[in-house]
Formats: structure tokens, C-alpha cells, sequence
């Protein structure tokens, strides 16, 4: 299972330095790899910031399926796939699941991508 870059303890700082200061890992390659597939798709990217824009930047998957258009086991792949990306967490409450923005998820990768 592919797993999100590990984050320093100080919010909004990523785990490697900037990809122009110095050569990525290999195993930090990998898992910036995963994390920028799984944004690499116009679905996923709309979940992302219908999430995000959402009180307390959490939203329930009944929420999520009408404003893409698509069907419930299409959108719920795609969470999953962002889910394990490191960029949003789940919770059950009842019979629906709550997806949260994880919050230090957006800037861990705008820092590794930006210069210093």
C-alpha cells in the first residue's frame, strides 16, 4: 500500500528539501510519485477542494457524488485513492463515511516542490 510523505513536526514543512536544492531519495521519489498520481486526475481534484472548501474542511461522501456526476462506487474509489495519498482521513458515522482534509498534506508537497 502506498504510503504519504512522512511530515517533520512543524506544520507545512515537508520531510525533504526542495526538489532544487538536492536529489530526492529514492523511497521519498516514490512516495511523492504516489501523491502527485493520485492529483493527476480532474476527479480527484475536484474531491479535493469540495472537501477543503467545506465547513471545517470535512465532507460527508453523500455530499460528493452530485456535484461530479458520478456514481457512488466511482466517487468512493477515487476518495480511497486520496484517502491513502495522505491527503484526506476517514470516519464512519453511521451508515455514511466523513472524508477530512488532512491538513499538513497540501503544504508537505508545495514545500518539496517549491525552491527554497
Amino acid at each position: 500500500m502506498p504510503t504519504a510523505l512522512p511530515v517533520i513536526d512543524s506544520p507545512g514543512v515537508a520531510c525533504c528539501a526542495p526538489l532544487t536544492r538536492e536529489p530526492l531519495a529514492s523511497g521519498d521519489a516514490e512516495a511523492l510519485a504516489t501523491q502527485l498520481k493520485a492529483l493527476a486526475d480532474p476527479a480527484r481534484l475536484r474531491l479535493l477542494s469540495i472537501v477543503a472548501s467545506s465547513p471545517d474542511q470535512e465532507a460527508c461522501v453523500c455530499d460528493l457524488i452530485e456535484p461530479l456526476g458520478l456514481a457512488q462506487p466511482t466517487v468512493s474509489h477515487h476518495l480511497k485513492v486520496l484517502t491513502r495519498a495522505g491527503f484526506l482521513s476517514r470516519s464512519q458515522r453511521g451508515t455514511w463515511a466523513y472524508y477530512r482534509l488532512q491538513p499538513d498534506a497540501l503544504p508537505s508537497i508545495a514545500a518539496v516542490l517549491t525552491a527554497p
